[in-house]
């Protein structure tokens, strides 16, 4: 993409608020336009020094008033955060402050920055690529130590290195094919031995299918991973809901039906955000609110990762036998862990049958209270051993946003176009089409192809000063 002529603008890069904030100024005129409001404490301005330096004084307006003291931390192109001249203006807190040394920057001949332009500008001039400008909103925005591992994996090159990996595949793919096609009277001659193209093909889609798969989770940590409690009314779904959240979210009483609506909020646990939902007690009922509820119940299901099904101790064999058949068939993709509560109570009706069933089925079960809080800790260690190693931030590349997700999809279904030609014999100008539609997607990604629409839309979701 060509960078237009630009202004030079400037924001604060903090936010407000704090006891210290700085300002952004990145352009052409960056330095000069700094020099103009700001009086070092020695009398070398800030344009005959050299980069990477901090120097002290103060900024006064056009009466000589001094506004505040600071710190100005200079930046050469193209060694800076926009690749640009920068200035980063180190000031008091004070919304006073701020205020009167934007208006001074404007008026020296700056202009406000746009929300995410700084990014914007460093993506433009090749400091980063889309993915990685991406990734800073995504680490801005992290609230959990998983968050910020995927944000940070991103922003440091991993995804868009793996993206390398897979197009410098399909572009030695996609040149022998073309060279086929440069001797296309030569109906006999052949560049890409068909056997080896199939071969370099199908790990391309192993490769992109990984990373698609790796989605699912991606998302799932980035909004936190969806756990829905589920279980008959009365079986102590809303009192672990308020356990695991530490205050009481969800209304506890002994009148069966009580939970009518999805109450659900984030926890983290050891860095990992998990989203626990409390539902509608499950039965039959005649009541149309209560009904909907559990039809509500059901539909959170199919969009949970994990399912805690919860069953009263005391009455366990009857809820065991009213609902496994219909919960078993809901949750065989799904990661399911079977909860025994009011363990503390006498009257257990836990029989060998039903654990031994579980155990079959390679269901995993725990005993706990949810009342007193008993075996808790159990069902935390539970949790995260759920949440799959091979799609952790810290074993590979975690694809966490859809335009990503939807652009790897599209290129795997192209990837695909062309195994089934290679198969079928296909001419060689068809097969061509794919590849090229393939890397026109793996490049989209990357923000090498993408068009100033997409740009827009992403960066002005940013923050201003970012």
């Amino acid at each position: 993409m060509q960078i237009p002529q630009q202004d030079t603008i400037c924001a604060p890069a903090t936010s407000l608020g704090g006891a210290i904030c700085l300002i952004r100024v990145s352009g052409p005129d960056a330095i000069t336009i700094t020099d103009r409001i700001f009086t070092p404490r020695t009398e070398i301005p800030l344009s005959e020094r050299k980069a990477n330096t901090v120097t002290f004084g103060h900024i006064a307006d056009t009466t000589g008033e001094i506004i505040d003291e600071v710190l100005v931390s200079l930046f050469r192109a193209p060694h800076s955060y926009t690749g640009e001249d920068s200035t980063e203006i180190s000031c008091h807190g004070s919304s006073y402050i701020i205020r009167r040394i934007l208006d001074l920057l404007v008026e020296a001949g700056c202009r406000t920055a746009n929300p995410g332009e700084y990014t914007q500008r460093a993506f433009l001039n090749g400091k980063m690529d889309l993915c990685q400008a991406e990734a800073v909103a995504d680490l801005i925005s992290s609230t959990s130590a998983a968050t910020h591992r995927m944000a940070m994996n991103q922003m440091r090159g991993k995804f868009s290195g793996e993206l390398r990996t897979l197009r410098d595949r399909l572009l030695h793919i996609t040149s022998l094919i073309e060279l086929e096609l440069d001797f296309s009277d030569h109906e006999d001659l052949e560049f890409a031995d068909r056997s080896e193209l199939q071969r370099l093909t199908a790990e391309t889609v192993e490769h992109i299918s990984r990373l698609l798969e790796s989605f699912r989770m991606g998302n799932a940590l980035k909004n936190g991973i969806p756990v829905v409690i589920i279980g008959e009314t009365n079986a102590g779904k809303s009192t672990l809901l308020n356990h695991l959240l530490g205050e009481e979210r969800a209304i506890v009483s002994d009148i069966h039906g009580t939970t009518r609506d999805i109450i659900e909020d984030v926890v983290i646990l050891s860095g990992t955000p998990f989203r626990f939902i409390d539902t509608a007690g499950i039965r039959n009922t005649t009541d149309p609110i209560e009904s909907i509820g559990i039809a509500r119940t059901f539909d959170k299901i199919n969009q949970a990762e994990i399912i805690l099904w919860l069953l009263d101790s005391t009455v366990a064999k009857e809820q065991f036998s009213h609902l496994s058949p219909r919960l078993f068939s809901l949750c065989k993709e799904k990661s399911l862990i079977v909860l025994f509560n009011k363990s503390d109570l006498p009257f257990s009706s836990v029989s060998p049958e039903i654990l031994q069933e579980l155990k079959t089925l390679n269901i995993p079960f725990l005993f706990l209270s949810a009342k007193s809080g008993e075996g808790i800790s159990s069902l935390t260690t539970a949790l995260l051993s759920n949440v799959s190693l091979s799609h952790s931030p810290e074993a590979s590349v975690v694809v966490n946003n859809a335009r990503h997700a939807e652009a790897l999809h599209t290129a795997l279904t192209n990837l695909k176009n062309v195994q089934n030609a290679i198969t079928q014999g296909t001419p060689g100008d068809l097969i061509a089409e794919d590849l090229r539609n393939c890397l026109f997607h793996l490049s989209d990604i990357m923000g090498e192809v993408t068009s100033n629409d997409v740009l827009s839309n992403i960066f002005s979701h940013f923050c201003i000063g970012k």
